[in-house]
């Protein structure tokens, strides 16, 4: 009875390593052969941040054993790149190319750059921009469409590290947010960083755009903060009032300067809407009030600038942009994570200023060479921090 015991245990342990096999990740042959074909079928699956939606959705990915945090090979136009697999844009560093593999499988994922445009970078568009904000795309000298796309595996897992970095989770339910006033759930606050003046600039997700679930406590704060003039940096005006409840809104109320920005603030079209933005700013009564549609990003690039020239230090500015993170996310000061994504502003600064130790550089005359540079003249500059200062 014991042999017979032994060798069914014996059995037993054969068909579990045989199971693990099965389970194990895929062989250095199956990673070369798996692939997705896909395309972009027109110039109008080009968003106004220059993503490129695909034919292809996430099932079609996982169908050929494709994860989040592979690193995949994506080739179009005689061209290919190495990009990680991801469920969302915040899943890599600013100017990060990337996949995203939304987790509804039935969506169609979408080729990204975070704080950039894909189409534009890789050669494939040029965004043209109309008086009245709307866009088109003309596509570049030798590139058709329908453009074809495919996609292999370049590393499986490749990616890992990065994407626990940036692994980040938020609700939209203001439930989930016991902890947090409603001004931090909204996102708003008053900008208080060196030489800024008293209640004269605020940030904030959008007050009126219902994506996130925050829009009706932003519009809440801001009149409670008495903010005359909003910089709406995310809609053309006929886009934000069509919104469920913007003619109901406070927002709607006030002045606002709607400039319907993406959100590379390289290109020539932020550069210009940013200069045309602030130059209206300088006609409105304070306070103001910066938001896009989470208050991260466009926002977030926008407030750092304007504190850079009221006299911000490098770490107060840092710390500005990291309250989003706190607020949204949880993240913790002193976390790999808040290292992490403050790099992200900090990269974006970078660029704009033309300097990479923003730690040791004289913020201010840095920002008012860059306003200046994207066409403000130097006593609009000035004017600008007598409207924001003490």
């Amino acid at each position: 009875m014991k042999r017979i015991l032994l060798s069914l245990i014996a059995l037993a342990s054969l068909f579990a390593v045989s199971c693990a096999s099965n389970n194990a990740a895929p062989t250095a042959a199956a990673e070369k052969t798996a692939s997705v074909s896909a395309q972009v079928t027109a110039l109008t699956n080009i968003d106004k941040y220059g993503d490129l939606t695909l034919t292809a959705t996430t099932r079609d990915l996982r169908a050929a054993g494709f994860e989040y945090a592979d690193m995949l090979a994506v080739s179009f136009n005689g061209q290919t790149v190495t990009v990680p697999m991801i469920p969302h844009y915040r899943y890599v560093a600013s100017k990060g190319s990337a996949l995203v593999a939304f987790p509804d499988e039935a969506k169609a994922v979408q080729l990204e750059i975070f704080n950039g445009s894909f189409a534009a970078t890789y050669g494939l568009a040029d965004k043209t921009v109309n008086e009245d904000k709307t866009f088109f795309w003309t596509a570049r000298e030798g590139v058709a469409f329908p453009l074809d796309v495919t996609i292999t595996l370049a590393q499986k897992q490749g990616y890992y590290k990065e994407y626990l970095v940036f692994d980040l989770h938020r609700t939209n339910s203001r439930a989930d947010y016991t902890a947090l006033t409603d001004e931090q759930f909204a996102n708003f606050r008053e900008v208080t960083t060196s030489g800024m003046g008293e209640k004269k600039l605020y940030r904030s997700s959008s007050p009126v755009n219902p994506e996130i679930g925050r829009n009706t406590f932003a519009d809440a704060a801001a009149k409670a903060a008495g903010v005359h003039t909003f910089l709406n940096l995310a809609d053309d005006e006929k886009s934000a009032q069509k919104y469920a409840g913007f003619a109901e809104s406070y927002y709607a109320s006030q002045n606002v300067i709607f400039l319907g920005l993406g959100v590379d603030f390289s290109t020539q079209n932020n550069r210009d809407g940013l200069c045309d933005g602030l130059r209206a700013l300088l006609k409105k009564p304070a306070p103001y009030l910066v938001h896009c549609t989470e208050g991260q990003d466009r926002a977030g690039f926008v407030s750092a600038v304007l504190e850079c020239l009221m006299g911000a230090s490098f770490d107060e500015v840092k710390a500005d942009y990291m309250t989003t993170f706190e607020n949204y996310y949880g993240v913790k000061k002193g976390s790999d994570q808040y290292a992490a994504i403050s790099e992200n502003i900090v990269k974006g600064l970078s660029v704009a200023f033309g300097t990479k130790d923003l730690a040791k550089a004289d913020l201010a005359a840095l920002a008012a060479k860059y306003l200046q540079e994207i066409g403000l003249s130097a006593d609009e500059v000035s004017a600008l921090k007598a409207k924001l200062g003490k």
